[in-house]
């Protein structure tokens, strides 16, 4: 990651470990959600791995996960269909650029089920999600540009290290809190960096 070599650098999202931190809220919420649905891609390489690790985090803490697989807008009409026959307590959704796209359609589908869900990006929380947690997209274009620029100037690719994000936002909807039932704890509310009412 300090020195990738070749042509190669960037910036990486992080997202098996964000996908547990986002399962660790959601407990931290809904301390008695049994059963966690998680809304996967299986188009993405990633997510494979990502449903693993976050199945492995949620059986550590006594959880049960359902998988729900959606690569495109029919798919994620029947996936999200299924979350009454599922009984599921809560909703997790991986962090995948085809759902970041359907942000309005999985926020819908979520209020018509009742239930509380976290997601990877604020974008979500902003259409109507109980909660999201991820890294700030800004940051990462900002850090991406300036790897544009010293490129550009001559420096190399294989020189430059890999960045990780270093600004993670948590985002509370709290109107879908209320709308849902749930109470979110003061503690939760006070590491927030954004509360929408």
């Amino acid at each position: 990651m300090n020195r990738p070599g070749g042509n190669l650098t960037g910036v990486t999202s992080m997202l098996r470990n964000l996908a547990q931190k986002r399962l660790g809220l959601l407990h931290e919420l809904l301390p008695r959600a049994a059963t966690i649905a998680v809304l996967m891609n299986p188009d993405n390489p990633s997510s494979a791995e990502q449903a693993e690790s976050v199945g492995n985090a949620a059986r550590g803490i006594g959880r049960e996960t359902k998988l729900l697989r959606a690569a495109t807008e029919a798919q994620v009409d029947a996936a999200m269909a299924s979350l009454p026959r599922l009984q599921a307590d809560a909703l997790l959704v991986m962090a995948d650029a085809f759902l970041l796209t359907r942000a309005q359609q999985i926020t819908a589908l979520a209020a018509r089920y009742a239930l509380p869900a976290f997601y990877p990006r604020r974008e979500f929380a902003a259409a109507g999600g109980l909660v999201s947690y991820g890294s700030d997209p800004a940051e990462t274009y900002r850090i991406m540009g300036i790897y544009v620029g010293r490129i550009l100037k001559g420096e190399k690719p294989g020189d430059l290290p890999v960045q990780a994000p270093t600004k993670f936002e948590l985002v509370i909807n709290l109107k879908t809190a209320k709308a849902l039932g749930v109470e979110v704890p003061p503690t939760l509310l006070a590491r927030a960096d954004e509360v929408i009412e």
